[in-house]
Parts: C-alpha cells; sequence; structure tokens
C-alpha cells in the first residue's frame, strides 16, 4: 500500500473534457470567429477584463471567450464494484506478460465551464453549440491507464446553467454577459498494475492413489500436463498444400515436406492438424484436433508449425490443448 504510481488519470479526464470546446465559433458580420478557450477560474479572468478598458485591442483580452475549471472531486458509491476482485489484461508492450490490477473506484469530478461575452447574441449562439449533445449526458471516451490501454466511456453530465448579467455601469463601461455551465463527469480511478504472469498456472500435476487405505496410500501414478498452442503466433509459413482439400480428405501433398515433423501439430488456416506419418511429400493427418473446425482449403494454403515457441505465446483467454505425461511408482 502506498506505493508511487501515477496513472495521470485525472490529468487525462480534464484535458478530454476540454477537448470537447475548443471548436466552437460565432459569426459575427458574415465572419467566422473561433472563441479561445483557455484553463482557469472563472474570477481571473473577470479580473482581467475590468483591468483592460480596451478590449478589442490585439494585446488584450477580447470578448467573446470561453474558460474551464475543474472544482471538485466526489466519491460516487452508486457505480461501487467489488473491491477484492481483479481483473487482468494482455501487457500491451509485450507479448508475453500479462498485467493485473484492481477494480477501479467510481469519483464524479466536476467542472465549470465559463461563456464571456459582450452581445447576448454571441452567447446564445455558442449556448445552442452545446446544449444538444447534452441529454443530458454525453459520453465520451478516455483512455485512463496509459500502462494497460484501459478504455472506459466516462459520461459528462450537464448539471445546470447560470446566467450573470451585472451590468450597473455608465456607458464607457464595458459589459460583461456570463454564462456558467456547471458539469459532473463520472470517471474511474485506477491502482498500480502489476505483472500476472506469475499466477497464469503453467502445468498442474494429479497423483493417483490406489487400494482402500487412504492413510497409508503409496502414490502409483502422476500425471502432468502443460497447456499447449492450437495455432501458430509468430505466422512463418512452413509449406503449402499442392492441391484442394475437402473435409474428408486425410492424406495429401504439400509443396515440400521436409519442414515438418511427424507426430507433430500443425496449422492450416485455423484448423488444427496432427500429422501421422509422411511419405515423400504426401502427409497423412488427424484433422480438426482440440475442437478446431475442420475447413475445406484451396492449392496454396499455408501450412505452419505450432512449436514450443508458439506455446509460450499462448494469450489469455485463448483456447488451449495439453500435452500430457504419465509417471509409474
Amino acid at each position: 500500500m502506498f506505493e508511487y504510481f501515477y496513472n495521470e488519470i485525472l490529468r487525462r479526464t480534464i484535458i478530454s473534457f476540454g477537448t470537447l470546446f475548443n471548436a466552437i465559433s460565432v459569426k459575427q458580420e458574415g465572419s467566422d470567429i473561433r472563441i479561445p478557450l483557455a484553463y482557469g477560474p472563472t474570477q481571473k479572468f473577470l479580473a482581467r477584463i475590468e483591468q483592460s478598458p480596451d478590449l478589442n485591442k490585439p494585446m488584450a483580452i477580447t470578448l467573446p471567450r470561453m474558460s474551464f475549471e475543474f472544482t471538485g472531486l466526489t466519491y460516487d458509491p452508486s457505480r461501487k464494484v467489488t473491491t477484492t476482485q481483479q481483473f487482468k489484461v494482455k501487457d500491451p508492450n509485450s507479448n508475453t506478460d500479462v498485467k493485473k490490477s484492481f477494480m477501479p473506484v467510481p469519483y464524479n469530478m466536476a467542472f465549470e465551464l465559463s461563456i464571456y461575452c459582450k452581445l447576448n447574441d454571441d452567447a446564445l449562439q455558442i449556448i445552442e453549440q452545446i446544449l444538444p449533445y447534452f441529454q443530458p449526458q454525453y459520453n465520451l471516451t478516455v483512455e485512463l491507464v496509459e500502462e494497460i490501454k484501459e478504455k472506459r466511456d466516462v459520461p459528462i453530465v450537464l448539471e445546470n446553467i447560470t446566467i450573470d448579467d451585472q451590468y450597473e455601469g455608465d456607458f464607457t463601461q464595458r459589459r460583461v454577459l456570463l454564462y456558467t455551465l456547471r458539469f459532473t463527469a463520472k470517471t474511474y480511478l485506477f491502482g498500480p498494475a502489476s505483472s500476472a504472469s506469475k499466477d497464469i498456472i503453467k502445468k498442474s500435476t494429479v497423483s493417483l492413489l490406489t487400494g482402500k487405505d487412504t492413510t497409508n496410500s503409496k502414490r502409483e501414478v502422476t500425471y502432468s500436463v502443460t497447456p499447449r498452442a492450437i495455432k501458430d503466433y509468430t505466422g512463418e509459413v512452413a509449406t503449402n498444400i499442392s492441391a484442394d482439400i475437402t473435409t474428408s480428405t486425410k492424406t495429401f501433398e504439400v509443396d515440400d515436406a521436409s519442414t515438418l515433423t511427424a507426430k507433430t501439430y500443425v496449422d492450416l488456416e485455423g484448423e488444427e492438424l496432427f500429422i501421422k506419418s509422411i511419405s515423400g511429400n504426401k502427409i497423412t493427418v488427424l484433422r480438426g484436433q482440440d475442437g478446431t473446425t475442420v475447413t475445406s482449403h484451396v492449392q496454396g494454403s499455408p501450412i505452419k508449425n505450432i512449436t514450443a515457441e508458439d506455446n509460450a505465446l499462448v494469450e489469455e483467454g485463448d483456447d488451449f490443448g495439453f500435452d500430457g505425461t504419465i509417471t509409474g511408482f
């Protein structure tokens, strides 16, 4: 507990929220004006506006513009799942490693989007470009944990809208019309991800006992099994079939049988075959091994050897077979 980790989930959610509103524009006198968007508190921008009497200068802050801010974080018990449950995923940076992590914790992130305008028509144009997408939520896909490529749909819920127009000055004072939209992002916080490769069972051993005396029984037979790949993972083609074969064909010719070995398994376009014997370039096989589907194949279809290298590359969730050994005592 309390080991250092940083998944950048809050930062990623903040950036993703901001990208929703960074392409809004308004029309003024026939020209399109893209609305600037910045991160910061509302009062900071209002203070800058009050300190800049001429808002149309190139170096001054101009209107209309928008800003957004992350304002709070609360736990959401309604989305809670079992805290001790873990999930495993294949490490995207490794062909053999598997990562594991505890189920994420649900949190609600509060955001405020502020719209500053001089003209009410500008504010209405901006509002109408936003509201139709929130009914009252918009699902935003965010890659929350880069290490395991974990993506989640984060609902962005529009809670309420307030309008503030406190113009009380004379004709020389600039008016600032402020629309504030409050949102809730229902995100998840993940803990550290660790390797789960050692948790995967690679070998199973069963001891068979004989006799009625269970207290003093001797171990007679031990049966050990290890996972075996039922398809090729490396992509290396050993040879090709020389003619079309049907679902009933069990003996056929290949272009070069010297690359094959009897009593081994091969992958023929997703169908696993067991080579019983080889004579010249003609092989005799058992079709549809380990539950794979027997199908017809056309001339030139590739045959790939299933080797120990493929056994090491079996991915979590893939079907696999077993190689077993029996030892007597």
